[in-house]
């Protein structure tokens, strides 16, 4: 597994559904250069059964990233297409209507091996033929990349096992408050706590 942090967040452009419905094709995280932070997740599936809580808890503190000045994205290995159809369905009948930041489509998982958060490897069997063994889907990866488009904090997680918005967001106002004041956050660090020099 590859650590991100201090480099680079690796460059992509690809189909996104944004605003909860429209289609953009050539989408970028290089957009918010310079302007924003971003949160960029990754998750296993559309239609899954862990997935939209995590992808609906995000929308629900859209007030908070905005606060911060966080763009959040996500990503997965589902078609636009995919993304656009589970979009309109409501909730109660298990899709993830309103949500309206951008959800990116990576079919042909490159993104996900850029971010080495792919799930299985590609293989040689005995007859010399690429083939891939694993559930191929992304593992639950989250990126947090500076204004300077600098990876800052990762945390990658098993299939089975989601991810912690309030880690989130804490790990987002350490880093906030490092550059602010130029000081470290120690251990169970939150905002409004002393930092150390």
């Amino acid at each position: 597994m590859s650590v991100l942090v201090g480099q680079k967040a690796p460059v992509f452009k690809a189909t996104a559904v944004v605003n909860g419905g429209e289609i953009v094709q050539e989408f970028s995280l290089e957009q918010y250069l310079g302007k924003k932070y971003v949160l960029f997740f990754f998750y296993p599936a559309d239609f899954s059964a862990v997935c939209p809580t995590e992808i609906l808890a995000f929308q629900e503190l859209m007030v908070e990233f905005d606060k911060r000045n966080v763009a959040v994205v996500g990503c997965s290995g589902d078609s636009h297409f995919v993304h656009q159809k589970w979009l309109s369905i409501p909730v109660n009948q298990g899709g993830i209507e309103g949500v309206k930041y951008p959800l990116v489509a990576d079919p042909a998982k490159t993104i996900m091996q850029n971010y080495d958060v792919l799930a299985g490897d590609y293989l040689y069997n005995e007859n010399g033929e690429v083939t891939f063994q694993g559930p191929a889907m992304a593992y639950r990866g989250s990126f947090l990349i500076d204004k300077e488009g600098v990876v800052r904090h990762q945390v990658v997680n098993d299939l089975p096992l989601s991810r912690s918005t309030e880690e989130t967001l804490r790990m987002i106002d350490a880093l906030q408050h490092f550059e602010e004041y130029g000081e470290a956050c120690p251990i169970n660090w939150h905002k409004g706590d002393k930092g150390i020099k």
